[in-house]
């Protein structure tokens, strides 16, 4: 894996004349807007970068953007990898170890996400505070290398609270609702049942979705600063849950994208 890192590292390097970002951002279902936002220099088709996975989800177009965001740098993941794709937990974090490689040490990630919360709204944005790992494994299981992190990874602070508090801030500067919540990471690809969401509220989650739980394991392995957002494009909450479809969470999504986009514009400005 080292080498694979190391070599896709180069190739990045290459491609973009040595430019180098200092926030890596990964954009989930439906919130590739923000990418308008970026003041792109160069595009990178996941299918031409070596020992990049590929994506195959609608929503997720499958290229690295490199460019200034609020004048600063940053590399965007449009589209990411999933469990439920067929991809094991290396491959699905693998992007982040080439982020870190390349000299990323901040991470913005953001997601979709079917909200527990009876207090939650559709279309909620959610400002992530902690995670709960529900996959069936964890990307750091096996040989540890120690180059790239400890063996045993402290997760007492996973979202960086400095992070939530000016996003916090920005938001209510700009009189944008946002909450605050737990998000709980399964594999995907069923949506969740009545008694799957009425448990999941039950252990502690807020909000629950099929992503961003490897990736921000392997970011704090890594060293890395997270922030993390969920837009909420369904309700599990008792008595109010309704059928959904991924077309129904891509327009949701859509609808609420802007507000999130202009927090993470912001919020790039103040900490890089």
């Amino acid at each position: 894996m080292l080498q694979q890192i190391q070599e896709t590292s180069r190739y990045i390097l290459e491609k973009t004349e040595h430019f180098i970002p200092g926030i890596g951002i990964i954009l989930g279902s439906g919130l590739g807007g923000l990418v308008k936002e970026i003041k792109v220099k160069y595009t990178l088709p996941y299918s031409e970068i070596p020992h990049f996975p590929q994506s195959t989800v609608h929503g997720h177009k499958g290229q690295l953007i490199l460019g200034y965001l609020s004048d600063k740098p940053v590399l965007a993941m449009q589209g990411r990898f999933h469990c439920y794709e067929g991809y094991d937990m290396k491959q699905i974090t693998f992007p982040v170890r080439v982020m870190k490689q390349i000299g990323i040490n901040k991470l913005i990630v953001s997601n979709a996400a079917g909200g527990m919360n009876p207090e939650f709204q559709l279309g909620e944005l959610m400002i992530i505070k902690d995670q709960i790992n529900f996959f069936p494994s964890n990307p750091l299981i096996g040989k540890n290398e120690d180059e790239l992190g400890p063996r045993f990874l402290d997760m007492s602070e996973t979202y960086f609270k400095e992070y939530i508090d000016i996003a916090k801030q920005i938001a209510e500067q700009n009189n944008i609702r946002v909450k605050e919540g737990v998000y709980l990471g399964v594999s995907g690809p069923c949506f969740e049942t009545p008694s799957e969401y009425r448990c999941f509220w039950r252990m502690g989650a807020d909000a629950v979705g099929m992503s961003t739980v490897p990736e921000v394991i392997v970011a704090r392995h890594g060293g890395m600063k997270v922030f993390g957002m969920s837009i909420i494009t369904d309700l599990g909450i008792e008595e109010r849950i309704e059928n959904v479809s991924h077309e129904e969470v891509l327009k949701v999504a859509a609808t609420q994208e802007p507000k999130m986009s202009l927090i993470v514009k912001e919020l790039v400005k103040r900490i890089l």
